[in-house]
């Protein structure tokens, strides 16, 4: 049996996967409509959708089959990632890499395997829907179109969710996309009674800056902050545009003070931006931060209106009154 090789962008691939949170997830009709067509229209006895984590493949929707994911290391998706065509096995015991595998020599016996990879939007291969039988089988060249048709459909489906939860224009979470992915990671540092801070980052003159060099000036402006929030944060970081001009950070395993340091070393980062660009204005932000502890009983919404409060008072010691009125 052979082992499925790690794609050179495993580390980009799993982030993208982990950004729909999707994963063990209950079935969705529009999902189990596709595998439902594909067992009908190939006469297959298993269908499924499936997706690559990092050990295992999980399925989002499958027919013909009670497993809910098996191990990763013995799955036939895992090759099929790989490549960018139809991953085709016509008869697994006629196949060395494969005729020894545990998912061939015991249940579900397969015999037949043809997965066709499910792209993100950037490319990167979450996964497959694919085809299982009992018995050898081939494909023809109409047939795998039509398998290609259907693994399109449930691309659209997928990034359908990650649309959803990105904000069109930074390309960063969104609030609906932050507010989910943020509650997963504290609920993670809950159970390994770790820290986390929320900080909450408002763009400073950032209205004289659309009135005086235009809204398409503007957009860049937010895409610039985003691009950098993206080079200085950490994976592990759940960060997005929340409004308008309104960006917020969640930071896992960090306490409050560390917190403060890293905005103010990001603050840093800005000013050397800003001294290469030289636009004529400076792009700047005020910021509140919250501490979370593992034993905090509160919701992402709730950390968010806490850090919002805190940053508009800072806002406001900061800035003469008459001035906050003109950003306002």
């Amino acid at each position: 049996m052979k082992t499925p090789d790690t794609p050179a962008n495993e580390k980009e691939r799993l982030k993208d996967l982990r950004s729909l949170n999707v994963l063990d997830t209950t079935p969705e009709e529009r999902f189990d409509r596709l595998t439902r067509m594909a067992k009908r229209v190939f006469g297959v006895d298993i269908a499924l959708v499936s997706l690559v984590d990092e050990n295992r493949q999980w399925f989002k929707s499958k027919v013909g089959l009670d497993a809910c994911e098996t191990g990763r290391d013995i799955s036939f998706c895992g090759h099929a990632i790989l490549g960018n065509e139809i991953f085709l096995i016509e008869d697994t015991l006629n196949d060395e890499r494969f005729h020894d595998n545990p998912l061939v020599t015991g249940p579900p016996n397969i015999r037949f395997y043809a997965g066709a990879p499910l792209r993100y939007m950037n490319g990167n291969k979450l996964g497959t829907l694919c085809l299982i039988d009992r018995k050898p089988r081939t494909l023809d060249a109409e047939d795998m179109d039509m398998l290609r048709d259907l693994a399109e459909m449930a691309e659209g489906e997928l990034n359908a969710i990650q649309l959803a939860t990105i904000d069109d224009l930074t390309k960063i979470s969104n609030r609906r996309g932050f507010v989910a992915l943020a509650q997963n990671s504290l609920n993670l540092c809950v159970r390994q009674n770790a820290p986390a801070s929320l900080v909450f980052l408002d763009l400073d003159k950032f209205k004289p800056i659309n009135d005086n060099y235009g809204h398409a000036e503007g957009d860049r402006v937010l895409v610039a902050f985003a691009g950098l929030m993206r080079k200085t944060f950490r994976d592990s970081d759940v960060f997005a545009r929340i409004g308008g001009d309104e960006f917020v950070v969640l930071l896992t395993n960090t306490e409050k003070q560390h917190a403060s340091e890293i905005v103010e070393r990001f603050r840093g980062l800005l000013e050397i931006f800003n001294a290469q660009m030289d636009r004529g204005y400076d792009i700047a932000f005020s910021d509140g931060i919250v501490s979370v502890k593992p034993d905090n009983d509160c919701t992402i919404d709730d950390l968010l209106r806490e850090a919002d409060v805190l940053m508009y008072e800072k806002k406001l010691d900061q800035m003469p009154r008459m001035e906050l009125i003109k950003e306002a």
